[in-house]
């Protein structure tokens, strides 16, 4: 079970890194409210040019924030920040399959990696919240439910894969107000892209997501599903790198932008 700690709300970017930096692993939603976070995705030097072609043709599901120098573990979104420690939980990726989790992946970084920061939908969601949408998921203290799609993403020579998506239980009422906020920031997925049946996306039970957990829906909730970086992660399953690294879905790197920056208007 990840940890918590009662006053993580109150955190601001600095403190939070801090924090993971010692080996505290928890969520990340509704920390640091008003500040971006972002997807991580390190791999060789040799995949990164198909990587960002990929992200590129999938712009909905994979908006590249920024990315990185070979070998370089700092983020112009975060300065001073180390990518190899202070994120709450990391993923090691060989040939398509998690080979191991960390605190600190310091001893497995690699002169060649290149990184990738994805936007993420939790950029949205102080937007959200403000608009007087509930978050089913950060008022149950669990990281956002993410489902594997039957919707492929447009491959390149080597990386190939299906959308993922993230769902967050929306009453009914307040959809209309949730596609309009999340609408006006592109940069970090935007608008849903599907509310209602999960079994028109390929999904077959909510209660079973591929990534993150499953939250309890109230009965005047519908299911909004929207695009999401953990895409990238179904490419590597599917496309099977030698090597990549990770942050574990729903424990993002939290950095220093501010998320109003990516609002269009």
């Amino acid at each position: 079970m990840p940890q918590t700690t009662p006053d993580s709300a109150s955190w601001t970017p600095e403190q939070a890194r801090a924090a993971f930096r010692t080996g505290l692993q928890m969520p990340t939603s509704g920390l640091a409210p008003g500040r971006t976070q972002v997807n991580m995705l390190s791999v060789p030097q040799e995949w990164a040019y198909d990587t960002l072609l990929f992200a590129q043709r999938n712009p909905t599901p994979c908006p590249v924030l920024e990315v990185t120098g070979p070998g370089s573990w700092r983020s112009v979104l975060a300065p001073g920040a180390d990518l190899r420690t202070d994120l709450p939980g990391y993923h090691v990726w060989k040939d398509g399959e998690v080979t191991d989790t960390l605190t600190d992946a310091t001893e497995m970084w690699r002169e060649d990696l290149v990184t990738f920061f994805i936007g993420c939908s939790f950029s949205f969601e102080t937007l959200l919240r403000d608009a007087g949408v509930p978050l089913r998921h950060v008022e149950q203290g669990k990281a956002v439910p993410m489902y594997v799609t039957d919707r492929p993403c447009v491959p390149t020579e080597r990386l190939h894969g299906p959308m993922v998506v993230s769902m967050r239980p929306v009453p009914a009422s307040l959809v209309p107000k949730a596609v309009q906020v999340s609408g006006l920031m592109p940069a970090v997925h935007g608008a849903p892209v599907h509310i209602g049946a999960p079994e028109a996306l390929g999904i077959r039970d909510l209660d079973q997501p591929e990534f993150g957990e499953a939250v309890t829906m109230h009965d005047d909730d519908v299911p909004v599903f929207w695009a999401c970086g953990v895409t990238t992660q179904a490419a590597l399953m599917d496309a099977k790198p030698p090597f990549a690294i990770t942050h574990i879905p729903g424990y993002m790197f939290i950095t220093d932008a501010r998320d109003i920056d990516y609002k269009i208007a």
